[in-house]
């Protein structure tokens, strides 16, 4: 097992180096970058998460999705202190990453002789590109290294285009400019590290759908985030279903201890440790009298086949 990882790791590298000045890995990398996703894929290779689980996921706190992959070693999926356009507002999607970089004239001709043999548009500057490969439920997220003045990698025209595309919006660290037509666009939200009537000048795409850093959090494409006023989860697409019926069943479970508590069937200290056979009993029954259970039947039975309680 080691010795196939070791290989998959010398294939991917040399496949990355081979390809520097490619806009895009090709699908066949990002499959290995994502190779624990067993699921439906983009031609581009990036992971398809259900419609269905990106719905469920908007109803479970930033501090769930944390707590559950902690729980799983991945300690470096949260970034927080965001300037959110709607801030009221949730945002869950499949993620097309980009890279900007310090503008280097030698690296950025090449990159974009690259793109115009790849048939990417020659019209404007090159943080349309992202913008081009999105599809419906994408969320277009960049790592612009911060940069704020000079670094607005969007006005409401291209946020105009993003909606468009993917009915979602954008997560930047980095900077936006006209962030009043951006609140204008109905359903376009927007989480950013600052906002300048500034153009973008100085900087770089140097990748779209590779690996990037967002603060705290490494993030592959294909990833799911979810996005709410206190902060962005990056979650894997592996255990983006996990991860939601794990949550739900959390929200079900502390449902339960409440209305148990307030009714005074059963002490706090009971509640807070490890239920025994009848507390058990009784959630199982509480449950099968609710009509509006967050997962199907056949999930929590699952779910609770395993739990330990």
């Amino acid at each position: 097992m080691k010795k196939n990882l070791t290989w998959m790791a010398v294939f991917l590298l040399s496949g990355f180096m081979a390809t520097a000045q490619q806009v895009t890995p090709t699908p066949d990398q990002i499959k290995i970058l994502t190779s624990e996703w067993k699921g439906e894929r983009y031609p581009d290779g990036r992971p398809k998460v259900s419609d269905e689980y990106l719905k469920r996921l908007k109803n479970i706190s930033i501090e769930e999705a944390w707590g559950v992959l902690r729980n799983k070693g991945y300690q470096n999926q949260y970034e927080g202190e965001w300037m959110v356009i709607h801030p009221d507002s949730t945002m869950t999607g499949r993620v097309v990453t980009a890279q900007y970089m310090p503008l280097r004239p030698d690296m950025e001709k090449v990159f974009k002789e690259k793109g115009k043999a790849e048939g990417r548009s020659q019209a404007g500057g090159t943080n349309s590109w992202p913008i081009d490969v999105l599809k419906e439920g994408d969320i277009y997220v960049a790592d612009g290294y911060g940069k704020i003045v000079d670094g607005t990698l969007i006005g409401d025209n291209l946020g105009n285009s993003i909606y468009a595309k993917s009915k979602r919006g954008v997560i930047f660290y980095g900077s936006v400019r006209d962030v009043e037509g951006l609140s204008e666009i109905k359903g376009f939200n927007g989480w950013i590290k600052g906002q300048d009537p500034s153009y973008i000048q100085q900087m770089m795409l140097s990748g779209i759908n590779v690996p990037i850093r967002i603060g705290r959090a490494t993030v592959l494409p294909g990833d799911v985030v979810l996005a709410k006023k206190a902060g962005t989860v990056f979650i894997p697409s592996h255990l983006v279903e996990e991860l939601v019926i794990n949550a739900e069943f959390i929200a079900l479970r502390d449902e339960f201890g409440h209305q148990r508590l307030r009714e005074g069937k059963y002490t706090p200290g009971e509640v807070d440790s490890k239920w025994n056979d009848k507390i058990k009993n009784d959630f199982v029954q509480w449950t099968k009298a609710r009509k509006d259970l967050p997962m199907s039947r056949n999930e929590l039975d699952e779910y609770m086949k395993n739990r330990t309680w």
